[in-house]
């Protein structure tokens, strides 16, 4: 059995971290590599992820995701903030970037820039925002699934408001939504839903 199923099958949405415990930054440099190594529509990254450690912007974001105690004694938040657009100015620096990166002449990678353009031209705003935040789940799955190799707990979390984590961290200025959440950390003894079974349907019945 590989490393990644014994994660997967160690891993849960822990409802109680032990709030004396904190996750290395080894495993945090680790938990963002993840993050960054994502596969993404043409490999845009249309999102951005907000680190959060300081107790007095954790307790902030608490109160806005309806005082759910993760927010506190995790260790660290994730949050994930979505691009509310796709202008054609991040799309000419994604390929400035692609050819920096590949050592080639941005000329000759133009023309894939023109053709991303084009399929994301017209679209409305509100189409852009659902397609952004689509790929900030996908690096959620990552985060998720390195967290359980690292044996490192987390919780993916939707229930808070978004439009205060909007201003508690100045992402609407940055073009950006908080769009999923995760904190991490360190399970507490106490929390009994480590202990239960996981459920999941029948591989037989998932795959046709």
């Amino acid at each position: 059995m590989t490393n990644i199923i014994d994660g997967l099958k160690w891993r849960y949405a822990t409802k109680k971290f032990d709030g004396t415990k904190t996750v290395s930054d080894a495993d945090i440099a680790t938990l963002k590599q993840a993050i960054n190594l994502t596969a993404t529509s043409f490999g845009l990254q249309p999102f951005r992820v907000a680190v959060v450690t300081d107790p007095a912007v954790k307790a902030k974001l608490s109160e806005a995701a309806y005082n759910q105690p993760q927010l506190i004694t995790g260790s660290h938040i994730f949050v994930f903030a979505t691009k509310t657009d796709m202008s054609p100015e991040y799309v000419d620096g994604f390929i400035h970037l692609t050819a920096e990166t590949r050592g080639l002449p941005v000329e000759s990678i133009a023309g894939y820039g023109d053709y991303i353009k084009g399929s994301l031209k017209g679209r409305e705003q509100s189409f852009l925002q659902a397609w952004n935040t689509r790929q900030a789940y996908i690096a959620l799955g990552s985060l998720l699934a390195a967290a359980g190799e690292l044996k490192v707990d987390a919780c993916p979390m939707e229930g808070f408001d978004a439009a205060k984590f909007d201003d508690i961290l100045g992402l609407t200025a940055q073009g950006l939504t908080a769009c999923v959440i995760a904190p991490v950390g360190h399970r507490a003894e106490e929390d009994q839903t480590q202990h239960h079974a996981k459920v999941r349907l029948p591989l037989e019945e998932m795959f046709m």
